[in-house]
Order: C-alpha cells, then sequence, then structure tokens
C-alpha cells in the first residue's frame, strides 16, 4: 500500500485538477499494477476531448513537480466503470 505523503499528494493532485476541471469525480486512489510503489489517481474524465487533452497537460505538469520535489510517481487514470469503488 501507499504511505501518509503519498496519499496527501493524491488528493493534492485531485484537488488542483478540481479546481480547473469541475465537471471530473475521484474514484479511486490505487497502486499501480506495474509498481506498487507508483499510484494512480482515477478519474471519471471530461466528456470533452479538448477538456481531456488539457486535463493531461495540466495533471502532466502537477505529477511532474510531485515526482521532482517528492520522488513519488502520481499520476491520473481512467476511472471508468469504477464508479463503485470507494475512493
Amino acid at each position: 500500500m501507499f504511505n501518509f505523503k503519498q496519499k496527501e499528494l493524491s488528493h493534492m493532485l485531485f484537488d488542483r485538477l478540481k479546481q480547473k476541471f469541475s465537471e471530473i469525480k475521484l474514484v479511486s486512489i490505487t497502486p499501480t499494477f506495474e509498481n506498487p510503489d507508483n499510484i494512480w489517481v482515477n478519474i471519471i474524465y471530461p466528456d470533452d476531448e479538448d477538456r481531456q487533452i488539457e486535463l493531461y497537460e495540466t495533471a502532466a505538469e502537477i505529477s511532474t513537480d510531485i515526482l521532482l520535489d517528492y520522488g513519488y510517481h502520481i499520476t491520473i487514470s481512467s476511472g471508468q466503470g469504477m464508479e463503485n469503488i470507494a475512493a
């Protein structure tokens, strides 16, 4: 599983994205399949393709800052079909 700081940073990533993309929804925060030290913030993406591209770019910037500042790899992933999983 992940530690307190990873969970805190995961929520910070989502909160910063939510400020700009109010239509997104948090589905869950999970370790990646490839490496349990890496984290996915699973969200429901915007329906609009241009908004999705903007979301990817913003998330990449925030994720890079987290990686450089704290050494944790935290990124977004599609939460489609996962709506019943608690965050």
